[in-house]
């Protein structure tokens, strides 16, 4: 049984069983939507888009976003067509999900999160509410980011990863004056099993080692070893910690 408000527009015919569209959502044209999801009112979904099994996808959300500089941008956005959402996933109200994302199975996307484009976000991930995670970021399995947190562009994340609230994390140590390089423009690398916390700021290109520290507040100019705890203003050593 297929479930569609008549005051929804939807332009594909591949849906699944079970699924619920209600008023005022707008489908495009090759979007796929497997079973048994749920599609909340004022939800967009635009061509390209796969929805797999049991997701839900709650209102004002809006899905394939086509990343645009506007002539403002250094970078010129480069991006396919794609949006893949794992089974079981759930999209938060008025959710932003750029084109060239991947998000894993049983990923929950908090309200108000936004997510650009050349991004691939594990399984079994929190990203909590009004975090955003910039371009060309990868996140692993497990993965837990709170509320308000900035992902810097080219940025890697690992697997069991906990980022407390309002965290900021940079890529460009000339501060937007120099024309955009990847290769000098590149954000924090945290290995699996680190644990940042709250309103900690780190550094370009600073790599946390596994299962590292960082204390409140600190702020990341330099590597961190795995298995130790830094904090401070600049964030120095303090102990190691056990594997």
């Amino acid at each position: 049984m297929v479930s569609i408000s008549p005051h929804a527009v939807v332009q594909t015919r591949n849906i699944g069983t079970n699924v619920r569209i209600a008023e005022f959502a707008v489908i495009r044209q090759d979007v796929t939507i497997g079973n048994d999801v749920v599609i909340h009112p004022h939800v967009v979904i635009e061509s390209g888009v796969v929805i797999g099994d049991g997701v839900e996808i709650f209102p004002g959300a809006y899905i394939g976003k086509e990343p645009k500089g506007a002539g403002a941008l250094s970078r010129k956005p480069e991006f396919e067509r794609r949006v893949v959402i794992g089974a079981n996933s759930s999209i938060g109200p008025n959710s932003v999900i750029f084109y060239d994302v991947e998000i894993g199975e049983s990923t929950l996307l908090g309200d108000g999160a936004s997510i650009r484009e050349k991004c691939r976000i594990g399984s079994k991930c929190i990203i909590s509410r009004y975090v955003t995670i910039n371009y060309n970021t990868t996140i692993g399995d497990r993965t837990k980011i709170m509320d308000l947190t900035h992902v810097t562009g080219n940025c890697r994340i690992g697997n069991d990863v906990f980022i407390s609230v309002t965290v900021g994390m940079t890529n460009d140590n000339a501060i937007g004056r120099m024309d955009y390089d990847e290769s000098r423009v590149q954000g924090p690398v945290i290995e699996d099993g680190a644990a940042v916390g709250a309103g900690v700021t780190l550094l370009p290109g600073v790599r946390i080692g596994r299962n590292a520290l960082v204390g409140a507040g600190s702020v990341v100019t330099k590597d961190v070893d795995p298995n130790t705890l830094v904090m401070g203003i600049p964030a120095r050593f303090v102990k190691k910690l056990g594997d």
